[in-house]
């Protein structure tokens, strides 16, 4: 709560971003919700917002696989979002509100619907926002000449992919990234552990699944994680010097290390 109280210190005219990053199944919903808790233990109004909850819809996301690049059609990589979505709801809570706060259904692999999005009402100090690549800087065009894995390398060879989602993150997300005002890094020990750690969240998500949602196997989550394997591993190299709060995290999850600015 020392970066809320910090932030909230010098942002007295609007909501203050508290931003979370981290790889996936590192813990940033569990951290978000216990900074929500203690806002309101705290009588400080809040709200949690994922960018996962910011994705495209299934259909534009397969319109952009075929238009742009297959490896499209897979959610979570920069370009896959709706980044003016997710200003807009930044600008009606500067507003004052009330806002209407998107969420998507990953068993379902869509976007809920409008009519479904919870409402925050007028007053809200504190949005945390949390997202696997939040914060995230594009790399150089030299550092996406190599592939990093199989599936770039059999998927992308010319790195038309990876281009695109390099030239995406250096554009509006930047844009959304600005209106972080405190950057909260959960940093894994390496990305090794994070098949374990997504795999754990698919055990949760099976466990809640109807019989039309979607669970994907271990291969499918193998695959999966292959897209977030290069933007991972250059922010657990470059965003510890610069995020106001690390939090080091063994592989169980625990953290080990607090590092802050």
């Amino acid at each position: 709560m020392e970066q809320v109280h910090g932030a909230l210190s010098g942002f007295r005219h609007r909501p203050v971003v508290i931003g979370i990053c981290g790889a996936q199944g590192s813990g940033k919903s569990t951290l978000a919700q216990a900074v929500q808790a203690r806002c309101a233990a705290e009588r400080i109004a809040s709200a949690v917002l994922s960018l996962d909850d910011l994705y495209l819809t299934h259909a534009e996301r397969q319109a952009l696989a075929r238009d742009v690049h297959p490896l499209l059609a897979t959610r979570g990589v920069p370009g896959t979002h709706d980044i003016a979505l997710g200003l807009d709801v930044l600008d009606g809570l500067e507003a004052g509100g009330p806002v209407a706060l998107p969420r998507f259904d990953k068993a379902r692999d869509d976007r809920v619907s409008e009519h479904d999005w919870p409402i925050i009402g007028p007053g809200c100090q504190v949005l945390v926002l949390e997202g696997w690549c939040l914060g995230a800087f594009p790399q150089r065009t030299s550092e996406l000449a190599e592939p990093v894995n199989a599936l770039e390398a059999g998927e992308d060879p010319d790195g038309h992919w990876r281009r695109w989602v390099n030239d995406m993150l250096g554009d509006s997300y930047q844009r959304l990234f600005a209106r972080i005002d405190r950057l909260v890094l959960l940093a894994a020990p390496g990305f090794e552990v994070v098949h374990r750690w997504r795999s754990q969240q698919e055990r949760d998500l099976a466990a809640r699944a109807g019989p039309d949602d979607r669970v994907m196997s271990a291969a499918q989550i193998a695959r999966f994680i292959a897209h977030y394997e290069r933007i991972t591993r250059a922010i657990l190299a470059e965003m510890p010097a610069r995020a106001d709060l690390v939090v080091r995290l063994d592989q169980d999850r625990r953290p080990e290390v607090v590092e802050g600015r």
